[in-house]
């Protein structure tokens, strides 16, 4: 399975996953550049999806839908099903809650693609109210192997490695991850965020010593995390 990743709306990523001849678009935003790409490669838009209904991520469906004649899938359905098929491959759909209630992740190969539960360098802001939940999530994607490339819903890696460097001054993995930064095809692999992603960092003992210097709760992983999401 192939990926390629679109930018629309200044910072917004959407995506469309091909093999073969067929592909499925995910916030799918970038209406003609989508369609302009499916054409040159001679690809089928078979699916229409979102990671969540956040206006940001649906607002090209519509668009999409005319011009291509796709199916659109609900996003909301898709975990249930566990898995959508594309030219004889699977792409598997996680429900992970946290950033909204109807965040999904899908995952294929050895990428995902997260919307905006987890970023390059960061994560989602918590809207749905429920912070279990998004650590619940969040520890279900760090499990990932660690060569899994996370494919996200916006580019805010400049500004999360600037915050990250004020909340862990003396991490040196920043400035190789802003090393490897390409805004024209914006990823990180598990590994990268695990060393880098201040939010990922609940179970290193330097993020719990920062967190201790600032007199937050660290008795367990949950209140880590926690600690962690009140920071900003």
């Amino acid at each position: 399975m192939n990926i390629k990743q679109f930018r629309y709306s200044s910072d917004n990523l959407g995506y469309l996953l091909y093999a073969e001849k067929s592909a499925i678009a995910i916030d799918g935003g970038a209406v003609d550049q989508i369609f302009s790409f499916a054409g040159q490669n001679d690809l089928k838009i078979e699916y229409v999806t979102n990671t969540h209904s956040h206006p940001d991520h649906t607002m090209g469906l519509k668009s999409l839908l005319t011009k291509t004649g796709a199916v659109y899938l609900d996003h909301n359905l898709l975990p249930a099903k566990g898995f959508i098929g594309l030219d004889g491959e699977k792409i598997d759909v996680y429900h992970t809650p946290g950033h909204t209630d109807d965040s999904v992740t899908f995952h294929v190969g050895n990428f995902l693609v997260t919307g905006d539960t987890l970023f390059n360098g960061t994560v989602g802001n918590c809207f749905s109210g429920d912070l279990f939940a998004f650590y619940n999530s969040i520890k279900m994607l760090i499990t990932f192997p660690k060569d899994t490339v996370v494919y996200a819903g916006h580019d805010y890696v400049e500004y999360s490695m600037a915050f990250a460097g004020i909340v862990e001054p003396g991490n040196v993995d920043i400035n190789f991850f802003l090393k490897k930064y390409n805004p024209e095809h914006v990823s990180s692999t598990i590994e990268d965020e695990l060393k880098v992603n201040p939010y990922l960092r609940f179970n290193d003992s330097k993020m719990i010593s920062v967190l201790k210097a600032k007199g937050l709760p660290v008795s367990t992983e949950f209140e880590r995390w926690e600690s962690l999401m009140s920071l900003g």
